[in-house]
């Protein structure tokens, strides 16, 4: 198994995306990419942990390789616009990868410089790409939220 951890807004909907996914074995939601120690909901929302609301997803790369992955998730949301993703608004919704070893770092940079050159989203690619650092599970009633609702997405206005 593998993993990857990928930010593009509320985690709750990125979640149930990459569950859907053949090969993903295993998905959790969570923090990443800032500076409190141990942040929750409250903290992370409000801004000043630096934390981006993520996903992590373990997967079998003989059944789904981390290109499909990076495809999935350019498709999840829109990487333009710079954190937020629609009526959510903050830094904890940023669009980014976290990397967890040199060939995603260098697939994820390959992967956003291609979607930036075809010129499909009008506007300049604003995800950032950096290490996966320290990942913190969010709280329980995050995990699968969708799925306990008996929501396939979310419903953006």
């Amino acid at each position: 198994m593998e993993t990857a951890t990928f930010a593009a807004g509320c985690f709750w909907g990125i979640e149930a995306i990459f569950r859907r996914l053949p090969g993903v074995t295993q998905t959790s939601v969570g923090y990443t990419g800032g500076s409190t120690a141990n942040p929750d909901y409250k903290q992370v929302c409000g801004g000043d942990s630096g934390h981006a609301e993520a996903v992590r997803v373990s997967f079998d790369p003989g059944k789904i390789g981390y290109g499909q992955l990076l495809e999935a998730f350019w498709a999840a949301h829109d990487p333009t616009q710079v954190n937020r993703q629609g009526p959510d608004i903050g830094s904890q919704y940023r669009s980014a990868i976290f990397t967890h070893s040199p060939e995603q770092d260098r697939a994820a940079r390959e992967s956003r410089q291609r979607l930036s050159d075809s010129g499909a989203l009008g506007r300049p690619v604003a995800t950032e790409i950096e290490p996966a650092g320290p990942y913190h599970l969010a709280e329980e009633y995050h995990q699968q939220y969708l799925e306990k609702r008996g929501q396939a997405a979310c419903l953006i206005p």
